[in-house]
């Protein structure tokens, strides 16, 4: 499978991981639209929300609320989407939550430099 997200997960491509266990990874984006921007990734393989099981669909959300304290906490947006893509508007076609902090003022810093605030 040429699957990026899959790679990642198998630990194939490196990734700025802030958490992780035995159903999801979860990780910073490398082409972030904002600071934080956050992916949560199961690590089965699911094309899309018509693919992923409901039970997968809340933990995945269940962890977002964790992640979204974490962005909240250590970063302090003004806001925070999230966002699930499917058919065309899915880039990656793995299923995938953003986790997209809003700022008001949007100064862009290095993904490596928002990884160590949120490790600190």
């Amino acid at each position: 499978m040429n699957c990026v997200f899959c790679k990642i997960v198998n630990g194939e491509i490196p990734s700025y991981t802030l958490y992780e266990d035995d159903k999801i990874k979860v990780f910073l984006d490398i082409n972030p639209k904002s600071n934080g921007h956050t992916l949560i990734v199961p690590k089965e393989h699911f094309v899309d929300l018509d693919d992923i099981s409901l039970e997968m669909v809340d933990y995945i959300f269940s962890k977002a609320k964790d992640i979204k304290k974490l962005l909240e906490t250590k970063l302090n947006p003004d806001g925070i989407r999230l966002v699930q893509n499917n058919g065309v508007l899915e880039d990656v076609k793995h299923f995938h939550l953003h986790i997209i902090p809003f700022y008001k003022e949007n100064n862009l810093k290095d993904v490596k430099e928002i990884y160590e605030i949120l490790n600190n």
